[in-house]
């Protein structure tokens, strides 16, 4: 594990909020210099703390009308083949390993109703899913 100090830490808050906040206003909100704020980044980068920046996309404003979190299970001989075919799937945006009610999250993007019906359908067709559970996102509250 990488000790990290109170400083790495706000710089982590802050990228989190707004990745491209310039580091020179990271520096000034931490009292330390622009350098130094860059050194600090570099070194996250470097041990793997930060992996990567990504744009947030509103999906509804580029002809998404249906945002949904999908659940589901696989049957444990099936897995790592369940997961390199969903992997494929234009519609899936994230897709997360878990525990609790399902074994695998994603986060997918439809353009009407039929089009997340179609994609359930094909989902449950995959050999070794056992269980398929949508939820249409409403609001992104945080």
């Amino acid at each position: 594990m990488v000790r990290i100090s109170e400083k790495d830490i706000k710089i982590i808050e802050y990228l989190m909020k707004d990745a491209r906040m310039p580091y020179t206003e990271i520096a000034r909100r931490l009292g330390v210099t622009e350098a130094a704020v860059r050194k600090r980044v570099k070194k996250l980068e470097e041990e793997g703390i930060i992996r990567g920046y990504r744009a947030i996309i509103d999906a509804k404003r580029v002809g998404y009308k249906i945002v949904a979190e999908i659940g589901f299970d696989v049957e444990p001989e099936q897995y790592v083949r369940a997961i390199e075919q969903v992997k494929q799937m234009p519609e899936v945006k994230r897709m997360k390993s878990t525990t609790g009610d399902h074994m695998i999250l994603l986060e997918c993007w439809f353009h009407d109703s039929d089009e997340m019906v179609d994609f359930v359908r094909r989902l449950e067709s995959i050999p070794g899913v056992q269980r398929v559970c949508p939820a249409i996102l409403v609001e992104e509250i945080k």
